[in-house]
């Protein structure tokens, strides 16, 4: 039982049998904390069933979770290859207890697992428990009978808070909390390091292989702390680690799993020192990589999708540095797929997604790592060993070039540099005021007194409602009253209005008082559990907080964001059936006149697919198929198949929108009722928004007939101005288009006659300096083309030349200056056109035998020209 795969599989099957259900690893997403950027911990996906907040069908759980550290709190990201144990993504196995067994019954399953299943000898473990945990405590030293010389007692930190130790565990400043007792593994007396709780403890002879978290408290807002009535267990134990002790060796990266991927790093950039530290980073790299991209995750420049395009620059960086220029990286999810496929079946499925992502990721950073590399250098190259790179280079390279700033820092302390962070901080504040400033919120971010507001959502089975007013906001403060003309937000205790969510807009419409006042309802947005109604008051009344008023939805602007957000389900199922399953929704827009959709799918959709997509689509609306809902639970939604969004937070109960057999998914939207409703989907335009992000936008119904009817008067003038028929338009379209390409074709001929004219005529004008013929002259009315054509020709008809041309079309000046190719040593065209391009406000390059440039200075051309023969004999003097 040494493999990683065999341990993998030896621990979930050891807590199986003790009454633990099995759960899979859920996504790097986190789909129930937005306050988390990546899923870190094992306990993440049970955060609700600690709080208390959700509920399970099991009181015991075990998984192997993936995660990710390499962003916000948790960042293993700089240490990722300059250390034994540190990567941006691991699996961690892990057991919990939601309010059944307790310490106890914990430690003496983790002490059997070690010394019993993995076969580990007790003298080489060594235990630790929080100071204050004398039940810990007793169960290891009088039950298990672990020697006194094995065991310490960690207390609080010198100087900190009460219970800030690293043997005591918090959700936060408040919550659940309690005492960890933690298990190291010693390497032996011959590596460096002493016992945990001692001065030489950051050694690696003792490595903390599980810690067991014991969920015994309720710290509230002054730090007291109440038992919990029904304590927990959440514990957590590295994969590799563990993998490591087993197979004796002293580094992660020696484990079977990471040497099979560092001898295909090896081999993809031909390097023969397996010990090169750049391949560990490099191995790391593409297991965090890879599932990212499997659980939704895309290269961009924000939020999660920045972190993934960092870890990849990172590593494609390292492959530079082992001299591999071209596209590599993608080329190890294959060997990854062999070594954690079978663990991880997503990976496999999705492998062809995944190579995709990268290759297209590697092929758009490679100009970039070029171009930073010779910025860092030209600003580095006077910085002394031990000197710091300023903040505004580091944000130079990351805001102008896309240099990740830790890639930057990388660089910067494998030469010896430090890295001005503060600088860079201070830089990103500025940027991003800027961004604040240019911002507008509807809502005021003052309005602190929403946090405790709600708003029954009644609006699924009605348009009007008789609701009770609970709040006004005028200016975002608390108003009671608000008055004719006044315009404000009104918040009900129930309400027909939806609030914009989903990518849905807001319902407009009306709110009635008994005495006549009338609220005109323009938008309706959601902040927490209340429903926000914006608009003004009519002239002749007033509203005040108390009042009774009846709501009344704008119907045929419902029925119309209906239409379009039905539509947009039923083009997401066609897109996954016609695209693939790799399609996810990174997206949309509902409103009453079109629906937009953006996926990730790393390619423009080719024509014929969009009429396909389009076709079935419209196939589904004419089967007219039921559109039901149905309130489940969230794990029998996704056991029937209903889509969720990754990072959308569920509750226990969801709302299931299903349209056949066809469509199922997930919604809180409002929708029409069969899907015959929709009556016709148009797509209208498809095109990239960013990398790996596609666009498609649609009309439905009334508005499809619309956009159709607009598109069919347009063919019709069209026709009529080509003197035809709608039915031959595109005929005469075509003998338009040749006709112009014939007409082209002979410009081009008689503008060649006319510069071959001109050329000779010009050739008379050419001047002896020095042996060379110089000509410089102006030819108005040229292109760029025919002075390069005219050039040619007077540089063969002279023979030993130098000639610059100029033309003034407009405002615009073009320059063409070529010399014979037997006094380029003693003359260059570009000199020359440099010389005359900065008088006249331009500039330009080439070849020394031939070079190019504009003005915009036409009034200086005529000097420019003249003080060509000077320029000239200067330089062959």
């Amino acid at each position: 039982m040494n493999s990683s795969a065999d341990i993998r599989q030896a621990f979930l099957d050891f807590f199986a049998d003790k009454e633990h259900q099995v759960v899979a690893s859920s996504p790097l997403v986190p789909g129930n904390d937005p306050t988390l950027l990546f899923t870190n911990a094992g306990m993440v996906q049970f955060k609700d069933v600690f709080t208390g907040q959700d509920k399970r069908s099991y009181a015991r759980a075990t998984s192997v979770q993936r995660c990710v550290r390499a962003g916000g709190k948790h960042n293993d990201l700089e240490n990722v290859g300059y250390t034994a144990r540190h990567h941006t993504f691991f699996e961690m196995l892990g057991n919990f207890s939601f309010g059944d067994y307790f310490k106890r019954d914990a430690i003496q399953h983790a002490w059997q697992f070690l010394t019993e299943t993995c076969g580990l000898p007790a003298e080489k473990l060594w235990v630790t428990v929080y100071e204050e945990d004398q039940e810990a405590a007793d169960i290891w030293l009088n039950e298990l009978k672990v020697s006194p010389d094995r065991f310490t007692r960690i207390g609080d930190k010198p100087g900190g808070k009460p219970h800030e130790s690293d043997n005591f565990w918090s959700m936060g400043d408040t919550g659940p909390c309690g005492p960890c007792t933690e298990i190291f593994f010693d390497h032996g007396a011959d590596v460096a390091g002493g016992p945990p709780g001692t001065p030489e403890e950051d050694g690696d002879r003792y490595i903390e292989i599980w810690n067991l978290v014991f969920m015994q408290f309720d710290r509230n807002k002054a730090g007291e702390m109440t038992p919990l009535t029904k304590p927990s267990v959440d514990t957590g134990m590295g994969l590799e680690r563990l993998a490591a002790v087993m197979q004796k060796v002293h580094s992660n990266y020696e484990i079977d799993l990471f040497q099979s991927l560092i001898k295909a790093v090896a081999k993809l950039t031909a390097t023969d020192d397996l010990e090169n530290d750049s391949l560990k980073v490099i191995a790391d790299h593409i297991r965090s990589c890879a599932f990212l991209v499997v659980d939704g995750v895309i290269p961009s420049n924000e939020g999660r999708g920045y972190v993934l395009r960092r870890i990849i620059r990172r590593a494609l960086r390292h492959g530079h540095k082992l001299g591999k220029n071209d596209p590599f990286f993608y080329a190890l999810v294959a060997p990854l797929v062999a070594e954690m496929g079978e663990a991880y079946p997503e990976l496999s499925k999705l492998q062809t997604r995944v190579e995709q992502v990268l290759q297209q990721e590697e092929e758009r950073f490679a100009e970039t790592l070029d171009k930073g590399m010779r910025i860092f250098e030209e600003r580095t190259a006077d910085l002394a060993k031990g000197a710091t790179i300023a903040g505004d280079v580091l944000f130079l390279l990351y805001d102008t070039y896309g240099f990740p700033v830790d890639l930057t820092a990388d660089i910067a302390r494998e030469r010896g540099l430090g890295a001005d962070m503060e600088g860079f901080d201070a830089a990103m504040g500025e940027q991003r005021d800027r961004a604040r400033a240019a911002s507008h919120f509807e809502i005021d971010e003052g309005m602190a007194e929403l946090a405790d507001a709600s708003s029954e959502f009644v609006g699924y089975d009605g348009l009007s409602n008789q609701s009770t007013i609970t709040a006004i906001y005028r200016d975002g403060q608390a108003v009671e009253t608000l008055n004719g003309g006044e315009k404000g937000m009104v918040i009900l205790d129930a309400t027909p209005f939806y609030g914009e969510s989903g990518g849905q807009i807001g319902d407009a419409g009306l709110l009635s008082g008994t005495d006549g006042t009338c609220f005109e309802v323009q938008d309706t947005q959601k902040q927490g559990s209340a429903f926000i109604h914006i608009g003004v008051v009519r002239e002749g009344g007033a509203l005040s907080v108390g009042a009774e008023v009846n709501g009344e939805v704008d119907a045929d602007l419902r029925s119309a964001i209906a239409c379009h957000h039905s539509a947009t389900h039923l083009l997401h199922s066609a897109l996954r059936e016609v695209l693939g399953e790799h399609v996810q929704q990174k997206g949309s827009l509902v409103t009453a006149e079109r629906l937009r959709f953006d996926i990730s799918h790393f390619e423009a959709i080719k024509p014929e697919e969009l009429v396909a997509i389009e076709k079935m689509v419209n196939d589904k609306i004419r089967e007219n198929l039921s559109v039901d809902t149905r309130i489940m639970a969230i794990d029998d939604a996704r056991e029937a198949g209903a889509m969720a969004l990754f990072g959308e937070k569920y509750g226990d109960e969801v709302r299931v929108l299903s349209m056949g057999e066809f469509s199922v998914e997930l919604c809180g939207g409002t929708h029409i009722s069969r899907t015959g409703d929709i009556g016709l989907l148009k797509i209208v335009s498809e095109g990239g928004v960013a990398a790996g992000v596609r666009r498609v936008e649609a009309v439905a119904g009334a508005e499809a007939l619309s956009w159709i009817d607009a598109n069919e008067s347009r063919l019709s003038s069209i026709a009529e101005m080509l003197k035809g028929s709608r039915e031959d338009v595109d005929g005469r379209v075509q003998q338009l288009l040749e006709r112009s390409r014939k007409l082209e074709k002979e410009l081009e001929q008689l503008k060649g006659k006319l510069a071959s004219s001109q050329g000779s005529d010009l050739a008379e004008q050419a001047v002896d300096v020095a042996g060379i013929k110089v000509l410089a002259a102006r030819l108005d009315g040229a292109d760029p083309k025919g002075l390069r054509d005219t050039v040619d020709q007077l540089k063969n008809k002279l023979g030993t030349a130098a000639v610059l041309l100029a033309a003034v079309n407009g405002d615009k000046i073009s320059l063409v200056a070529g010399v014979s190719n037997d006094t380029t040593d003693r003359l260059k065209a570009g000199d020359l056109l440099k010389m005359v391009a900065e008088q006249v406000g331009g500039k330009g390059g080439g070849r020394p035998d031939m070079a190019q440039g504009g003005g915009s200075q036409p009034e200086n051309l005529d000097q420019a020209i003249a003080s060509v023969m000077a320029w000239v004999s200067e330089q062959l003097a």
